[in-house]
């Protein structure tokens, strides 16, 4: 207990005075409910057959859970920081606007390039050296995959970030209105009457706009353009829009995609996750002050520091850490509830709660090595960063082959 009073008091000896305590609490918050939403609302089933793990979700039997989704769902969150501090950081660069941003793209980049070489590693060893079904290996990359599509969006979004910071100088949040507009019109066109006459591919017009709504709120707020009157009214409106949605527009409840429903919230957003993430920025730049006061404890801020340090290692290898116990109980022990067990009864939730110290565990195992990844690869010749390339490929290959 002292030694964890020394780290805590350690790190707040080191913490700037100017460091904006509240906005690093929040994105701890916003990623930190990525793992637990990905351990709490996915389930895997074990193929009676070949013994494979298909993917499989709660929600598909508990409607009623639908709401959990609502609290995990927290990108509107971590969009919202990510704006606010890309702006701030924008207007401090010393050099230029393109090596700035070559800065952020590498920060985002190495560890995804990372975990995806790992993997293109892990495939044949699993596969040929174990036995693995590839029903699994499948259902794996599957699960690797599904956090990194947010790393390719909000590297898209960062790059936009000086035309975030002009537009929010000039029109503070009111900039973030046409991309609520395009989503409602885009909705209106795939959910509509004349929906069946609508490409499919015409949902993907809403990512880009989807996802920036957040972060341009975010631009508003670093350049002072959101204070708590405009928050109030995200949160009164966000809240109303939400409501409306659900009630009377018939969005589905889930903020995640449920297997085997027509419509989902999540790819890409609908319009209700730009009302949810309305709610939570105006939510949160009401409580920012209290917040800022609350992490003033060095007892808190800690593990606030250390969740931020390791951003991506949570993002990108949390489904990893899950997988390591999964793919093993499959292999050895068929089906375990809260694991590898089929979620369709109260007690696949139980179970899975009580699994979550043990994913958690295995995170931190897996992060002490893949948090490397994360620094610059400046040890490493041009051949090592070549081969990481070249297996990376090869797993997308595998992935969308």
């Amino acid at each position: 207990m002292n030694a964890l009073r020394r780290a805590a008091g350690s790190i707040e000896a080191r913490t700037p005075a100017h460091r904006d305590r509240a906005v690093d609490g929040l994105r701890a918050l916003a990623l930190l409910a990525v793992p637990l939403g990905h351990w709490m609302l996915g389930g895997l089933t074990l193929d009676a057959g070949d013994g494979g793990l298909h993917n499989a979700s709660p929600l598909t039997a508990f409607g009623f859970f639908a709401p959990v989704s609502w609290v995990l769902q927290l990108l509107g969150i971590f969009f919202l920081v990510g704006g606010y501090a890309s702006v701030l950081s924008y207007r401090r660069r010393t050099g230029s606007t393109a090596g700035w941003l070559r800065g952020r793209v590498a920060r985002l980049g190495r560890p995804v390039l990372g975990v995806t070489a790992v993997w293109a590693v892990l495939l044949p060893v699993l596969g040929h050296g174990f036995g693995v079904p590839q029903d699994t290996l499948r259902t794996a990359t599957t699960l690797v995959v599904q956090p990194l599509w947010f790393v390719g969006v909000y590297t898209v979004v960062t790059a936009l970030t000086p035309y975030c910071e002009r537009a929010a100088r000039r029109l503070g949040v009111w900039a973030a209105v046409p991309l609520l507009g395009t989503v409602a019109v885009v909705d209106a066109l795939r959910y509509g009457p004349y929906a069946e006459a609508v490409p499919s591919w015409l949902s993907l017009l809403n990512i880009l706009p989807g996802w920036l709504f957040a972060y341009q709120l975010g631009a508003a707020w670093a350049v002072g353009r959101l204070g708590r009157r405009e928050a109030w009214w995200l949160l009164a409106g966000g809240g109303a829009l939400f409501a409306a949605l659900l009630l009377v527009c018939g969005y589905p409840a889930s903020m995640v995609g449920v297997p085997g429903e027509a419509r989902t919230n999540s790819h890409p957003p609908s319009l209700l996750v730009l009302a949810l993430a309305a709610a939570q920025s105006g939510a949160a730049v009401l409580l920012h002050g209290r917040l800022n006061r609350l992490l003033r404890r060095p007892a808190l801020w800690a593990p606030v520091v250390l969740v931020n340090l390791c951003a991506m290692t949570i993002l990108c290898w949390h489904q990893t850490a899950m997988l390591a116990a999964a793919v093993p109980a499959a292999g050895l022990l068929g089906a375990v509830p809260g694991l590898t067990g089929a979620p369709d009864t109260l007690g696949w939730i139980a179970a899975r709660l009580a699994w979550l110290p043990l994913f958690a565990g295995l995170l931190v195992l897996v992060g002490r090595y893949a948090r490397r990844l994360e620094a610059p690869w400046t040890g490493s010749g041009p051949a090592r960063r070549t081969a990481a390339a070249l297996l990376a490929a090869g797993f997308a290959v595998y992935v969308f082959g």
